[in-house]
């Protein structure tokens, strides 16, 4: 399992300067949710993050290792990236597009083989659209297509994970399910989230992004109570835990 760390990272967009100074660290084999209102650069920090773009300022490291000094190809082994609005081509059947996650693995010109028909397989069975194998990616519904990106990325067998609003267009169901299949998997990811309550629920450790930088991380019930809720989300919550289940949160109001 990686060790993944952001030390003193800075994000701009455009000439604007988004976040500063941004330090976490996510724990390995830990689910990481990264909060905060629309507009504070969750997305532009998950795409610094993964490489994408690079980081104005600061450093993303993989085991002490510089994420932006590897090749991409040898980056792209270690950190699958998905975006918040991802579409597959529609001209590609859904295990054509998955299969694409098994590029960084494979060598110029290969057809791939027995490993790569087997990684494809296990990834679309565990996002559950198996059945969805040979079917165009532009007759997939809205969380249909969610699901299937998310196989892209499991097939690409990376040990990191970021994920940019991994649960958008997916159903209550679908959501715990992937939740609970990233935990099983024991790889580490990080995902921007705006279900707070979800966060709360399902996630190990939560970062608060506020202003230009980290305003609070750690244990979700720990972070998420009423003093960083007002600060970060102008609303007022409380955090709640029955005997025998996982904490919750409930917004009362403004």
């Amino acid at each position: 399992m990686a060790g993944f760390e952001v030390r003193g990272v800075a994000v701009n967009m455009g000439k604007r300067r988004l976040l500063t100074g941004v330090d976490f660290s996510a724990e390995p084999g830990a689910l990481t949710a990264v909060v905060g209102v629309n507009g504070v650069g969750k997305s532009t920090l998950l795409r610094a993050l993964a490489g994408i773009t690079a980081p104005a300022e600061g450093h993303v490291c993989i085991d002490g290792a510089d994420l932006h000094g590897m090749r991409p190809k040898d980056r792209a082994r270690l950190v699958g990236y998905v975006a918040q609005d991802e579409r597959p081509p529609g001209e590609l059947t859904v295990a054509e597009f998955v299969a694409l996650g098994r590029l960084p693995h494979m060598r110029p010109w290969d057809l791939g083989g027995q490993d790569e028909h087997e990684a494809v397989t296990a990834a679309l069975e565990a996002m559950a659209v198996l059945d969805l194998a040979g079917a165009m990616c532009d007759q997939l519904s809205g969380g249909q297509v969610r699901r299937v990106v998310l196989a892209r990325v499991l097939a690409q067998e990376a040990r990191i994970l970021l994920l940019d609003e991994p649960t958008n267009h997916l159903d209550v169901h679908h959501q715990l399910h992937l939740l609970d299949m990233l935990h099983d998997t024991g790889k580490t990811v990080v995902a921007n989230v705006h279900d707070l309550d979800l966060a709360m629920a399902r996630f190990d450790r939560v970062v608060v992004l506020h202003g230009e930088g980290v305003l609070a991380e750690g244990i979700p019930e720990e972070v998420l109570g009423p003093e960083t809720l007002r600060r970060a989300f102008q609303v007022n919550g409380t955090v709640v835990r029955d005997v025998g289940s996982s904490p919750h949160l409930i917004i009362e109001g403004l």
